[in-house]
């Protein structure tokens, strides 16, 4: 029980969503950050806590906002994998759930805002039935709202399936298993902040609905944080935001004159790049010679009104930097079967971005194994994406995956799901892995293109292909006015206000992903967008096909072969053998390799069809029960399977074994073998002679009567219940002797 002062800090709110109790509670746990809020719904459990600064850091020029999501194997009942037994880095999950977290939100801050302020939201609690993400994005949400961090707020999210037709708020992952749609949607009270999910075709009619079913559910969750801030009663910091000097924006304008639109507007990044960069560096020292402006003054200065030429020009003219229509898609070209020993390979280039994408395929055991507090163990189709430092120009360390790439690789894989053959037509494990080698915007669904086409290079019978497009904004608010763009470009998704990115295929979107850096935008931009993203996605098609129309009906030759065999589940010890002898003596035989289910389904994997073929046979004759008519008297030239103390069992047919007893090896009965490695070694052929059937139809053989044509006489049959004499009787009488 609490004591009743630490009672009345409690405060709570609760509303019904998607059939299940949403709970906010504040005032129970981590009372010395800025704001704590603990999110539960059904018996997942996250706490979502808030830290800021007061003093801005004006030095570093952006909003220094960072934003974690940490998973705790506990929440699950689990034991983290590996030696340490602990946490470490974040997994790919808990990544992409802070990205989740990070963009509804990030926008939300008072603009020119440097103080630094850390989200942190630890999962205490996965229920297996109700994903934590989108408690995340609520929680970070709450805790900013109650805290007294400056924040436009607050936002709320939810996830929309798709099931059988009718749209479900917040399904469960076993209700995803069955969904043709996963959205998750995040917004405040009066607009849309992010959209994220991925779907089996769905028109995007259907998607315009899921978002508004999502929205009108948001209002609810934004209207209970209210509530919630009421019952605490933060006051907000005062905070002062830097103001635009009006004399230095006229002087560095006066000094740019017509030069600055002549250098934006140049199709070729690079070389619009450098004169953009040199008109820069000539104000700075052009008017800091007076010691009136500081470089950094005249330099933020200056990418202030590059922006507003570039938004200009797209509001008032339709021109953008290369001279594209609004929308109009950059020039496309794309090769496929690009490196000879690939499984399949192909390169997507519009305009100045270029993605190679390679594709290989492995036997099922090539599944990547989950650790992470949610019910999946496995999957079986992977995507990766890297983001190398030379495909924009520049000279900087590796440093791994960084969580743009972790997002756009999963965005990738996300958008090929829906038409991928499913395991049983197609039982291989698939890796893709895109290499941006140039990158002028759009990278990600340059992947999406490439992606489909080295998979069609590689054999795999896609159900459709699929290609992607990134659209724009450029919202003028004070003016009611807004240009959506298709096919944006490094400078228009740096200066715009939306990218938004939309995966399909001639049926429908198979993925979507929405950024905005406004407060929000209305579901008729969105109905926009996506009309001509439509539109840009069939043309995008029509010049992938050209490159590769269908999918190749060969695989590559370099590619392994995978043959799925069904056996009896108590028959697997039969095909491992003890301490696996038997399996891995099949693999290193035939040249292949095994994989075996505990439901009995066998993967056998090998480039060499003999092989392959050779595998199967050894293991159905293991597995499959064979009735042979086989007597006493009966003669067969086996081959030895193995070797005991006490004999050799010799394979007489398929799958079947007898074995010689060591008393039986030799041809002279006269003489006695010591070792039965003495006369006989794995592999050799021998000539033997059945002498006995048991009834269980296990078969002794004979060497010595193979070579004499000398049966020994049969053992007579043992009565009925009789088990031989008692231990006491063999060593001659009762009489056990005196107890010690």
């Amino acid at each position: 029980m609490l004591p009743e002062y630490a009672l009345q800090k409690i405060k709570t709110v609760s509303l019904e969503i998607g059939g299940q109790t949403l709970t906010l509670e504040t005032g129970r746990l981590a009372e010395q950050a800025s704001g704590a809020v603990v999110v539960t719904y059904g018996d997942s459990v996250v706490l979502s806590t808030v830290v800021g600064d007061k003093k801005p850091k004006e030095e570093l020029g952006f909003f220094p906002l960072t934003v974690d999501y940490e998973e705790r194997m506990y929440a699950a009942g689990k034991i983290p994998g590996g030696f340490i037994k602990r946490e470490g880095r974040p997994t790919e999950a808990a990544i992409l759930a802070a990205r989740l977290t990070d963009r509804p939100i990030r926008p939300l801050f008072p603009k020119g805002y440097r103080a630094p302020v850390q989200i942190m939201s630890t999962v205490l609690s996965a229920d297996q039935k109700n994903d934590p993400d989108t408690l995340s994005i609520i929680g970070a949400s709450a805790a900013l709202t109650i805290s007294p961090i400056p924040f436009d707020g607050p936002v709320g999210a939810v996830r929309i399936g798709r099931i059988n037709g009718a749209l479900v708020v917040n399904p469960s992952f076993t209700d995803l298993e069955e969904s043709s749609l996963d959205l998750v949607v995040a917004g405040t009270d009066d607009a849309i902040m992010m959209v994220e999910g991925h779907a089996g075709e769905i028109p995007e009619g259907e998607l315009l609905e899921a978002i508004g079913l999502a929205h009108e559910n948001i209002k609810l969750i934004v209207a209970k944080q209210r509530e919630l801030a009421e019952l605490v009663g933060v006051t907000k910091w005062d905070i002062t935001v830097p103001q635009k000097n009006e004399q230095l924006f006229a002087d560095v304008e006066a000094f740019l004159g017509d030069r600055l639109r002549t250098s934006v507007r140049n199709p070729d990044k690079v070389v619009r790049l450098e004169a953009t960069s040199d008109l820069q560096a000539e104000a700075i020292a052009a008017l800091t010679e007076g010691e009136t402006y500081t470089a950094s003054e005249i330099s933020d200065t200056y990418e202030a009104l590059l922006k507003k030429e570039v938004r200009n020009g797209i509001l008032e003219e339709g021109i953008r930097p290369d001279g594209r229509k609004t929308e109009e898609i950059r020039p496309i070209w794309a090769d496929v079967h690009y490196l000879p020993r690939a499984h399949g390979s192909a390169i997507f280039t519009r305009g100045q971005t270029q993605v190679l994408t390679v594709a290989t395929l492995g036997s099922t055991a090539d599944e990547q194994k989950l650790d992470s507090i949610g019910p999946d163990e496995s999957k079986r189709y992977i995507h990766h994406y890297n983001f190398p430092p030379y495909s924009v120009g520049e000279a900087r360390p590796l440093r791994g995956a960084s969580r743009r790439d972790i997002g756009h690789g999963a965005l990738a894989e996300r958008a090929l799901l829906a038409v991928l053959p499913d395991e049983e037509e197609f039982p291989y494990t698939l890796r893709l892995v895109s290499e941006v080698v140039s990158s002028n915007g759009s990278t990600s669904m340059a992947s999406v293109c490439g992606s489909t086409l080295a998979l069609m290079d590689a054999g795999v019978q896609i159900k459709r292909p699929v290609a992607g497009v990134a659209m724009g904004l450029v919202l003028d608010a004070e003016h009611d006015r807004y240009t959506v763009l298709t096919d944006i470009q490094g400078m228009e998704d740096a200066l715009g206000d939306m990218d938004f990115k939309v995966a399909g295929t001639t049926e429908g979107v198979t993925a979507i992903q929405m950024d905005i850096k406004v407060k929000g935008i209305t579901l008729e931009i969105m109905q926009q967008a996506l009309k001509q993203a439509h539109t840009g996605r069939q043309f995008i098609l029509g010049k992938m096909l050209e490159a590769l129309p269908a999918p190749r009906e060969e695989m590559s030759r370099f590619a392994p072969r995978v043959e799925i065999v069904k056996i009896d589940a108590g028959k697997i010890g039969a095909v491992i053998g003890p301490g696996g002898k038997m399996i891995r003596s099949i693999q290193e035989e035939t040249n292949s390799k095994i994989d075996i289910s505990d439901d009995g389904t066998v993967s056998i994997t090998s480039p060499d069809p003999d092989g392959r073929e050779a595998a199967k046979q050894k293991i159905l004759s293991l597995t499959t029960e064979v009735k042979y008519d086989i007597n006493r008297g009966d003669k067969y030239t086996g081959k030895v399977v193995s070797i005991m103390p006490f004999g050799a069992f010799i394979e007489i047919l398929p799958g079947k074994d007898g074995l010689v007893h060591i008393s039986e090896l030799s041809d002279d009965p006269n003489a006695r073998v010591d070792r039965v490695e003495d006369v006989l070694n794995i592999g050799d052929e021998v000539e033997v002679q059945v002498i006995e059937v048991a009834p269980n139809g296990k078969v002794s053989l004979s060497r010595r009567a193979a070579i004499t044509g000398v049966l020994p006489e049969p053992k007579p049959a043992r009565p009925a219940g009789d088990r031989g004499p008692r231990r006491d009787d063999r060593r001659g009488g009762g009489d056990r002797g005196p107890r010690r």
